[in-house]
């Protein structure tokens, strides 16, 4: 109910469309209801007015008398109308289903308008909750179960909260209508024939629970396919390269059958529902007829009463056959829902404090002030990194993979938050900056470029708002890009495609440092930039570095001989631990650790380079 409950709170933004649409599904359910009165007056006086006697049995048996309950139209209508009842019968007729069918059509647009803005502003806010989430969230959680929630079931909860919830309120109102109509007619009949409902309800309401596990993991299964889809079209490369075809396909192959089993059991669940209301509508059809022939002989009810009353039992029956597959895509929305909302209750770990104050543009320091760093209780990462870098100076971290050095560098502009210490800049601690004005301080080039489905042109003015042509032509011929981007087809109007993959991998790096030029952030944040380019790109790539970390303070992680040799200060990590710290020729005047990383690493690029 709580999920419920959360769902309901997002139709206030829609109050006014929801109540017209309550409005109107309640009045076409009202035409229903007249609808099945006038089969009597049909039959009866429009049919057989030879036997109608001038009389109209349209309500039925309302006033209920002793021995022969009947109320009759005649002393309820003007008397100018009671000497050509059947043509106005016919035209109460038409005029019934004309406003129930506007009604209905208006109706179910409305509470579709509704489910619709509901679902978008739900799907709205999972993207905005997960986007803001830190880099520990994406490290938790996979690509394609994210995908999943935000796709599919975020389609599940849409369904039942637009076509299911309008055909609810139309089944519902058209219940009501048609259980008031038969009470009018012959209230005992009426309880009578509802007495069975009870042996289908209540299996319903079982089964429903039953319906929301099973969607469940069948949205996890699919969650595993979409999984399964996303790492082999991403890596299709590496699974050609090692003859992996087969054993993906197989892999994929096994999720789908799970899938499919899902699937099985859930239309086993749903399906009962159907069959159990069809014997129970077709018990209570025999007994009524039954007892109706007696009715008709013995002069108690007229056929056109017993026609109207099968009529509107029959309409009742259908809201109740109706309910049962709502209810069941209500649960199984409801099992997508607690999927959807357990991401919205993820707390962001990183978040700005109330009150937080905007960074102004860099000018001192940045201070590793005995920082400790774990994504887990128990394993840390980073533990007690002291140190200050100056404006302007140049800072490469070394170490063998996994020392922490790439994890260090994220905290500076907040991809994390440190467990233990402080991270300061110029003398604020992150944490008391809102993450704009400290983000904007900070320019990033990853080993692993990142570039949208989109141009040349607007990949180098990621971030960067209402930049003119010029300054994006600028950025790229100091990136040593533009003349490769002036060769595309169309320019810096050529589409790049997914993650760039129509560039060369020092191309999509030089794109990558372009946009960095152009955001002109103080501080630049280089994380092995150049150790998968070739000799040539990586030239054309250092150039372009050299560019950019002009007059900025630079945090480096590099394997690259060159990089290293003009750093100000190198910081060699292990373990998470500083162990060493100093210039180039300092360093490896000690003959520690990093000499012994030098001569591992590098010396074979020295003499490579001579």
């Amino acid at each position: 109910m709580r999920d419920v409950f959360r769902l309901l709170k997002l139709i206030r933004h829609f109050s006014g469309q929801f109540a017209a649409a309550v409005v109107l599904m309640a009045g076409a359910g009202a035409m229903e209801g007249g609808l099945a009165l006038l089969i009597g007056p049909v039959v009866d006086r429009v049919l057989h007015p030879e036997t109608g006697g001038g009389r109209i049995d349209l309500l039925g048996k309302v006033a209920w008398h002793a021995h022969h309950p009947h109320l009759y139209l005649d002393s309820l209508i003007p008397h100018w109308v009671s000497h050509n009842p059947g043509s106005m019968v016919s035209l109460a007729l038409v005029t019934v289903v004309l406003v129930k069918c506007v009604a209905e059509y208006f109706g179910t647009y409305l509470i579709n308008y509704v489910g619709f803005g509901v679902v978008t502003d739900l799907r709205n806010a999972l993207y905005e909750k997960i986007i803001n989430q830190s880099a520990a969230f994406f490290h938790k959680h996979s690509t394609g179960k994210l995908m999943s929630t935000a796709i599919n079931d975020i389609d599940r909860v849409q369904t039942a909260a637009s076509h299911s919830l309008a055909d609810a309120l139309q089944q519902v109102f058209t219940l009501l209508a048609m259980a008031s109509v038969l009470i009018l007619l012959n209230w005992r009949l009426t309880l009578a024939s509802l007495a069975l409902t009870p042996l289908v309800i209540i299996p319903t309401v079982r089964l429903g629970r039953k319906v929301r596990r099973t969607t469940r993991k069948g949205q996890d299964q699919l969650a595993d396919v979409q999984h399964i889809l996303h790492e082999t079209i991403t890596g299709n490369r590496i699974v050609k390269a090692f003859n992996m075809e087969f054993r993906e396909i197989a892999r994929f192959r096994q999720a789908a059958m799970r899938l499919f089993r899902a699937n099985l059991r859930y239309i086993k669940q749903q399906g009962i529902s159907s069959p159990l209301m069809e014997v129970l509508a077709t018990v209570t059809f025999v007994l009524f007829f039954l007892y109706g022939r007696g009715a008709i002989s013995r002069g108690e009810m007229s056929a056109g009463t017993i026609l109207a009353f099968l009529y509107t039992l029959f309409k009742l029956y259908e809201p109740l056959r109706r309910m049962t597959g709502i209810y069941n895509s209500f649960q199984q929305a409801m099992g997508s829902a607690q999927t959807v909302f357990a991401y919205m209750d993820v707390d962001e770990e990183v978040r700005e404090r109330p009150g937080a104050r905007r960074l102004r543009r860099f000018r001192s320091a940045v201070r590793f002030e005995h920082v400790g760093f774990a994504y887990e209780t128990g394993q840390t990462v980073l533990d007690d990194i002291d140190f200050e870098v100056k404006r302007g100076e140049v800072i490469a971290l070394v170490g063998s993979s996994g020392a922490g050095k790439t994890t260090l560098v994220n905290l500076i502009p907040r991809f994390f938050d440190v467990t233990a210490g402080r991270v300061l800049i110029d003398g604020h601690d992150v944490r008391d900056l809102t993450l704009s004005s400290l983000r904007e301080q900070i320019a990033y080039v990853t080993q692993d470029t990142i570039l949208f489905d989109d141009t040349a042109g607007n990949n180098i003015a990621y971030g960067s708002h209402e930049v003119s042509q010029a300054r994006i032509q600028q950025a790229a011929k100091a990136a040593m890009a533009d003349e490769f981007i002036r060769d595309m087809p169309e320019g810096y109007a050529t589409l790049l495609g997914e993650r760039g993959q129509r560039l060369s991998g020092g191309q999509r790096q030089r794109i990558a440092i372009a946009r960095a030029l152009l955001k002109d952030a103080p501080i630049l944040l280089l994380d092995e930039a150049t150790s998968a380019l070739d000799t040539e790109s990586e030239s054309l790539v250092q150039r372009a570095l050299g560019n950019l970390m002009s007059n900025r303070t630079v945090f480096v992680i590099a394997h690259r001989l060159s990089t290293i040799r003009h750093a100000t200060r190198i910081v060699v990590l292990d373990g998470g631990r500083m162990i060493e710290v100093g210039g180039h020729e300092e360093l490896m005047a000690r003959n520690g650790p990093y000499r012994r990383l030098y001569d591992l690493q590098f010396a074979g690029l020295a003499e490579a380079g001579k």
